[in-house]
């Protein structure tokens, strides 16, 4: 992907800023950015980078540090929390026990409401054994099927605020570039945007 100047990247990411308000972290995705790029997102005033790998998130705190506040949003292999557990301060997308038991830092568990066999994720009837013996788990999050049209989004953004409601868990990480709209609507607390930024229109 070509991306976008530093000036637009500041101006795009104050707008959803401005759209989603205070209630909503947003979470920039920087798969898309290298080392070198990220100095953009400092500039842009961009405040939590999420990184999709281990590697990469190694690489780029090295360079830049505090300047963030970094969170892991990739699939987590348990082989790779150890970096995790160094430099994160959230990850959003816990679905294995294994990495689960050497996790130490807080984290959302990913459930897969579609039950798509491609994706990560537990099922609804297994957040209750996790909770109960991983008591850092303090929210869900969930990838729903990949559409075109947002509001097909939404039935699944609904159903995990609900589940979350039911398990009294605070945070939901839910809404990417093309329906994060929609994820605020249905009660996001963090959203996780990358393309809707970095996209060279």
């Amino acid at each position: 992907m070509t991306i976008a100047s530093s000036e637009q990247i500041a101006e795009r990411y104050r707008r959803v800023r401005d759209e989603v308000g205070e209630r909503v972290t947003v979470v920039v995705a920087s798969k898309y950015v290298s080392a070198e790029e990220m100095a953009g997102l400092a500039e842009a005033g961009v405040e939590v980078v999420g990184e999709n790998r281990a590697q990469d998130l190694d690489l780029k705190h090295a360079a830049y540090g505090d300047t963030f506040r970094w969170h892991f949003i990739g699939h987590l292999q348990s082989n790779k929390v150890k970096v995790v557990n160094r430099f994160c301060e959230l990850v959003h997308s816990l679905s294995s026990e294994s990495a689960a038991t050497r996790l130490t830092v807080p984290a959302l568990l990913e459930v897969n409401l579609a039950e798509e066999g491609t994706k990560s994720g537990v099922s609804p009837v297994e957040i209750a054994s996790f909770l109960l013996r991983f008591p850092s788990i303090r929210g869900l999050m969930t990838m729903p099927p990949l559409a075109a049209d947002p509001e097909a989004s939404r039935p699944y953004f609904r159903r995990l605020a609900e589940v979350a409601a039911e398990h009294e868990l605070p945070e939901l990480s839910m809404g990417t570039s093309q329906d994060y709209r929609v994820a605020v609507e249905e009660g996001a607390t963090l959203i996780r945007i990358g393309e809707a930024l970095f996209k060279a229109h």
